[in-house]
């Protein structure tokens, strides 16, 4: 499966995203030959967690959200972390964003506490979905049904439970994202 010519958009939190779910996918759409960019609140650097509380790395911010918008890409990655999951989620400008992904029906992919964007966004009505356990009430008050499985994929929203996960989400992520409009599910 090859990524040649997408474009892949993915969300930092300014302080907060869980290192491993930010690089991982990160990388593998890179991998894969696709074309990487970091959103994110603030221009400059953002910096990762690691178990929520131990300080990650910084990486450079490409684009801030309210200059972008969902029709120059073909997919979205959310990586968790529970505080930067929080603090995206406080975004309206990042939940229109997500929301407009959903539209779209263009494939987005959310672990751990990424869901979260996609409760507040109104996109997992009649949805099938995992995250980490504790999201389950929010996402069944949303309309989605939640299940604890290693990645779910139901129609275009890929999701995973946690970090453990995230060689089975990256390999359907990759394959979601490599499909065209027409073979999309």
């Amino acid at each position: 499966m090859t990524l040649e010519g997408k474009s892949i958009a993915i969300l930092i939190a300014p302080k907060g995203t869980e290192e491993p779910e930010f690089v991982q996918p990160r990388d593998a759409v890179i991998a894969a030959g696709g074309k990487i960019t970091i959103i994110s609140l603030e221009a400059g650097a953002a910096q990762t967690n690691n178990n929520d509380l131990d300080p990650g790395n910084a990486y450079a911010v490409d684009k801030q959200v309210a200059n972008v918008s969902a029709e120059e890409f073909d997919g979205l990655i959310i990586p968790g972390g529970t505080v930067g999951a929080d603090k995206l989620r406080a975004s309206q400008e990042v939940v229109g964003l997500v929301r407009n992904f959903a539209r779209q029906k263009k494939p987005i992919a959310a672990i751990c506490h990424g869901p979260w964007l996609l409760v507040e966004a109104g996109a997992l009505e009649e949805r099938t979905v995992t995250s980490f356990p504790t999201l389950r009430t929010d996402i069944e008050n949303a309309g989605g049904n939640w299940v604890d499985q290693e990645v779910v994929v139901d129609e275009a929203i890929i999701t995973s439970r946690n970090p453990k996960d995230l060689p089975a989400f990256c390999e359907r992520l990759v394959e979601i994202f490599s499909r065209t409009p027409e073979t999309a599910p």
